[in-house]
């Protein structure tokens, strides 16, 4: 294993400093469990200063939560022990969902409420009557713990969350504009449904990451409009990408050159994407743009619309790279002002720009309560002593992992490592501390074993297997503060952390664990619900929420995909096509009221029919586009087309031919080239 790095050492150092004078405070105040302050310290920690201060506030708002809900639970139901877990079951399965249901650092605050109702009510039934000094002492050595974590790396050599999210920032910016050169060269293959796949899981992590900017230690805390702006403009590259790829394509010749008056214009466009100001600046490339748009008639050939599409999908193209350009300028000036022009793109909320799946969040939550229920029935049966630690690591490790598709490899994972943990844990317990009777031996004594761990806790890698030695040895020190720091109450304790642990494990192999493919493909369907449902709405969508939904979802398919290998039925799995479907059929869905009626009546049809397909897809009648589907799509491209000339018209024949090359592929751009109208006999 490598030897940590430099940031990881002094992260470490940072990390045992903070835990120590959390520790020392706890001691001087008289807290009953000062350990406990010193295990938050290392579980809040992080390596960035924002994502710690982002978190500690949330942590505390859950545990402040949690300790008075167990408080009012454990008075109420002291003399119904089967109602109490009940109870608290219910509340952690409720408070695990809601956490599953919010992916940024909020979810801390319904995770926390969870488990520390389990941490203070299942101790405090042995003496109920102390059960409110008992949740205030929790409050009060959890927040300690939160706080030092929180000073001591927001001041010490504090690491932004800023300078790192700008750097990945410019690391897509610029592996966008390479794609985006790859799509105008015509070299769509394999590895381009890679990359844009990274693109999809690149841009949802840093929209994650952004979340913990308003907290951040450095000058970029300042700039959270401009950087969620320029995600915003970042999501709509993904699909631009794939459609200019796929209208170049359908405009090349059988030698795959393009028409002779497009190449100048694509040659220029290349070159201004690689930033040659020799070509002039956007609105050079606009205008040159503009001058090949045919006009679209009765009379224009499919050929004609393809163009028509083709350049205006250069023409987003070249749109989204000046924002970006622009916002990533203003980022980097520190001016927080946006032009007029971008300033709408900052007014979507990070609400609703997630996927989201209820279904997975109730059952994790139904898993939590079987487990409470099996290891609680155990210890009222048999009144063993140790039913309370059980029951603790059940509530603990029912919410850690029940974001992933399989929690059980991680609790398994924590599970090694809690056993290896064990024997350090008893040297320390059983022979080293008892012989020191000082704060300062008694830091000096923990610091070998913490500071090496600790580095290892700041690398992604090795965080896991880390923080489970840490808590094996943390959690066996806490003995020291009931003054039952002997063998027999050491055994007890860790045989009840090891039951808790292989009851949540268990009961998540049988009720929760599913694989890869199972989870690639509720995701497919959740995409075509949302596509079918966006078809049958009057209205449509605010701008962003179902972009951003569906590229979140493509980034969490593409690892689940590749996991899953070769299935059937993902042939006719292409998210980004899907994405590519969505927004046209939002693109109609905004233009419809403002079209005749015959026109409305038209796309009325033809999207009763997308969605009729979608709905089928979803409930996995997996199945070409039925003939119907393309006969509305042919006779509203005839009819809009023919329709007297309006912007709205174009956009909306631009979105049916469109719609119609990523639902038709093998047959969307025929051999000839007939008039629009004569498209609903081929």
């Amino acid at each position: 294993m490598k030897p940590p790095s430099l940031a990881e050492a002094v992260f470490s150092v940072k990390s045992f400093a903070a835990s120590m004078a959390a520790l020392y405070i706890a001691f001087g105040m008289g807290l009953p469990r000062p350990f406990w302050a010193m295990m938050t310290a290392y579980v809040v920690s992080s390596p960035l200063s924002g994502a710690v201060r982002s978190k500690a506030v949330f942590r505390v708002a859950g545990t402040v939560l949690g300790s008075a809900a167990s408080v009012v639970m454990v008075v109420g139901l002291v003399n119904a022990p089967e109602l109490l877990v009940l109870a608290v079951g219910l509340w952690v399965a409720g408070c695990l969902y809601l956490s599953l249901l919010d992916r940024t650092p909020r979810s801390y605050v319904f995770m926390l409420a969870g488990y520390t109702a389990g941490l203070v009510a299942f101790p405090g039934v042995a003496d109920p009557s102390a059960i409110f000094d008992t949740g205030l002492a929790r409050v009060e050595e959890i927040v300690l713990g939160i706080v030092c974590a929180t000073v001591v790396h927001s001041v010490v050599l504090p690491r932004g969350v800023g300078p790192v999210l700008l750097a990945r920032l410019d690391a897509t910016l610029r592996d966008a504009e390479r794609w985006t050169l790859d799509a105008l060269s015509g070299g769509g293959n394999a590895k381009t449904a890679v990359d844009r796949q990274k693109l999809a899981r690149d841009l949802t992590e840093l929209r994650v990451m952004a979340t913990h900017l308003p907290y951040d230690t450095s000058e970029v805390r300042w700039m959270t409009r401009p950087v969620r702006a320029l995600q915003d403009r970042m999501t709509y590259l993904l699909p631009v990408l794939a459609a200019v790829d796929d209208w170049m394509a359908s405009v090349r010749g059988p030698d795959g050159a393009l028409p002779p008056d497009l190449v100048p214009v694509v040659e220029n466009l290349k070159r201004w994407i690689a930033d040659d100001e020799s070509v002039g600046g956007a609105e050079a490339q606009r205008a040159a743009l503009d001058a090949l748009a045919p006009a679209v008639n009765a009379d224009s050939t499919w050929r004609d619309a393809t163009r028509l599409g083709l350049l205006a999908r250069l023409r987003s193209l070249v749109d989204i790279h000046q924002d970006c350009r622009e916002l990533r300028a203003h980022i980097r000036s520190g001016d927080r002002r946006l032009p007029e022009r971008l300033d709408p793109l900052t007014r979507s909320r990070s609400r609703g720009v997630f996927h989201l799946d209820h279904g997975m969040a109730l059952w994790s939550g139904a898993s939590a309560i079987l487990g409470l229920v099996v290891v609680c029935a155990f210890w009222i049966a048999t009144g063993w002593s140790s039913g309370a630690a059980a029951a603790m690591m059940v509530a603990v490790f029912s919410c850690f992992f029940a974001s992933f598709d399989d929690p059980a490899p991680g609790i398994r994972m924590f599970l090694v490592f809690t056993l290896l943990s064990l024997p350090v844990a008893a040297f320390y317990l059983l022979v080293v501390l008892p012989s020191f009777d000082s704060f300062t031996m008694l830091a000096a004594s923990l610091a070998p074993t913490f500071l090496l761990l600790g580095a290892y806790v700041g690398r992604p890698a090795t965080f896991g297997q880390a923080m489970a030695l840490l808590f094996g040895v943390g959690g066996a020190l806490s003995l020291l503060d009931t003054s039952t720091a002997d063998f027999a109450s050491f055994l007890n304790s860790s045989i009840g952390q090891i039951v808790g642990i292989v009851t949540a494990l268990m009961v998540t192999r049988l009720c929760r664990s599913v694989g890869a493919a199972w989870s690639a493909r509720r995701l497919l369907r959740a995409g075509w619900r949302e596509i079918a449902t966006l078809a049958d709405s009057r209205s449509a969508p605010p701008r962003g929420s179902f972009e951003n939904r569906m590229l979140d979802r493509v980034g969490l398919l593409s690892t689940r995909l590749a996991q899953a290998g070769p299935q059937d039925d993902f042939a006719v799995a292409d998210a980004v096509n899907d994405l590519r479907v969505g927004l046209n059929v939002a693109d109609l869905q905004r233009v419809r009221p403002m079209l005749g009626k015959s026109s409305e009546s038209l796309l009325g049809a033809l999207l009763a029919e997308v969605g009729r397909h979608y709905r089928g897809l979803s409930t996995r009648r997996l199945e070409p586009p039925r003939p119907g589907v393309r006969r509305a799509m042919d006779t509203a491209l005839a009819g809009i087309a023919a329709s007297p000339p309006a912007p709205e018209r174009d956009r909306a024949v631009i979105a049916l031919v469109s719609l119609r090359r990523s639902l038709f592929r093998e047959d969307a751009t025929p051999g000839a080239t007939p008039a629009l109208p004569e498209l609903v006999t081929t």
